[in-house]
């Protein structure tokens, strides 16, 4: 789903025979996984590009050198222990930052080859092309039906606005389950439904991307299984970036995984660092830093 650029304000080492056991043993290694950008588009377009990003907030630089390559149609995941700066690089691809009066991003971070944080970039624009899903569910407190028809109305988008209604709750895998209630409250809805719902209220807006704030944090297995196969879903049309702590999720649905550590410095600041981005397959079984071994192999996080 390529929209084009944003408009204007108008050294491998081999994990050991041990390590890769012990990640077995904790589920976080995918044995024989069929790659998961297997019958998507994308073609290797790049996103993102990120060069030598620090993100300050004030005087703290909260995390230091961050370069990535995000592919079009690629999910990526982001891991590494509480604190290391995850969901704040996150924020950093759709400027929710700026929201932070203290928050500055040094480097260079491009969108389709434009700076996201150029002075000519709309920043509302950057938010409606790249869509944003958190931690805890968080419907409206109005109907089903208007969850979903709030953002395409405040963005005047065109179109019938029934049409528009179930194609992003049928792309959110919860049409079936709702079409006989959407004028019911959506605080009614069971967790895992609010946040389906809050994915198809994302997905309304039409956007390229869509960032995922560890959205299964708060939710059961069974719902979490549906959240995981929605973002396998609905890969072909949308970049996906998602932050998780559990790593057994990152193996499932990912394609590539970037781990970040945080270190203190000699006058006991800590700073969140990116250690290592490669596919997700090689990150799991042979990751070329052994501090992605140790967190993954969980001797360490």
């Amino acid at each position: 789903m390529t929209q084009g650029p944003i408009a204007p304000a108008s050294g491998s080492k081999q994990m050991t025979d041990s390590t890769q056991a012990d990640a077995r043993e904790a589920g976080a290694i995918p044995l024989d996984k069929p790659s998961a950008r297997e019958n998507r588009g994308g073609g290797g377009r790049l996103v993102f590009t990120v060069k030598d990003m620090d993100v300050w907030y004030g005087s703290h630089n909260a995390v230091r050198n961050v370069n990535l390559e995000i592919v079009e149609n690629d999910i990526t995941a982001l891991i590494g222990p509480s604190g290391c700066g995850k969901s704040t690089v996150l924020r950093c691809f759709n400027r929710m930052n700026d929201l932070v009066p203290s928050a500055r991003v040094d480097g260079d971070v491009r969108y389709h080859g434009i700076d996201l944080y150029g002075k000519e970039v709309d920043p509302i624009e950057v938010r409606r092309r790249i869509g944003m899903v958190f931690q805890k569910p968080n419907p409206f407190p109005k109907s089903i039906y208007d969850n979903i028809a709030y953002g395409p109305r405040v963005n005047g988008m065109k179109g019938n606005m029934d049409d528009i209604v179930e194609e992003a709750l049928t792309a959110a895998a919860l049409w079936d389950e709702v079409k006989d209630k959407l004028k019911d409250s959506a605080l009614a809805m069971s967790g895992g439904q609010q946040q389906r719902l809050c994915i198809a209220r994302t997905i309304a807006t039409r956007p390229e991307v869509i960032l995922m704030d560890e959205p299964c944090s708060a939710l059961d297995p069974i719902a979490t299984s549906k959240i995981e196969e929605l973002m396998r879903e609905i890969a072909s049309q949308y970049t996906i970036l998602i932050v998780t702590h559990n790593m057994q999720q990152a193996a499932r649905v990912s394609d590539k995984t970037a781990f970040f550590t945080a270190e203190v410095d000699d006058k006991g600041v800590r700073h969140g660092l990116l250690v290592e981005y490669d596919d997700t397959e090689k990150i799991f079984s042979n990751p070329s830093d052994r501090r992605t071994e140790d967190y993954i192999s969980g001797r360490f996080g």
